[in-house]
């Protein structure tokens, strides 16, 4: 019985690869092609769904550059994603920190959201809770080292 000699990225793969996303200007937000390769599984949550759906079909030992526009990406910015919440309002075991980025679980424990902290004052915090990416187009770089 003969092995298929190339594979090609399924919804469901288990893959070996190396990413790199950035602005159209050359800044990079990401990369692994100077580190050890990422090791994922497609439709578990570890890379964005649009970056996903760029990899389908793709084969091994292979290297692709996809320009996405914003709405292709992480969306649009959106204006009504920002939030100023009074400071007691907030969990007393969040650190606040402007410019960090503050995790919030959900009622039963769960894995929650993330919300950028703009903006600290004696009594509020400006919250962005859009994707920090949301709004840029994005380069994403892509090699697949292997395919499982």
């Amino acid at each position: 019985m003969n092995k298929p000699t190339d594979s090609t990225v399924l919804p469901d793969s288990y893959l070996t690869l190396h990413y790199r996303l950035s602005d159209n200007a050359g800044n990079e937000f990401v990369s692994t092609f100077d580190l050890s390769p990422a090791t994922l599984q497609m439709g578990s949550g570890q890379l964005a769904e649009p970056l996903e759906k760029c990899l389908i079909g793709l084969a091994s030992h292979q290297r692709h550059i996809f320009q996405l526009d914003s709405n292709a990406a992480f969306g649009e910015h959106n204006p009504q994603l920002i939030e100023r919440i009074a400071r007691s309002a907030l969990p007393p075991e969040v650190e606040l920190k402007e410019n960090s980025l503050i995790e919030f679980g959900a009622p039963d424990g769960r894995p929650g959201f993330a919300g950028f902290l703009r903006e600290l004052t004696d009594t509020t915090a400006l919250f962005d809770f859009n994707h920090p990416l949301a709004g840029k187009p994005l380069r994403f770089e892509v090699e697949i080292i292997g395919i499982m």
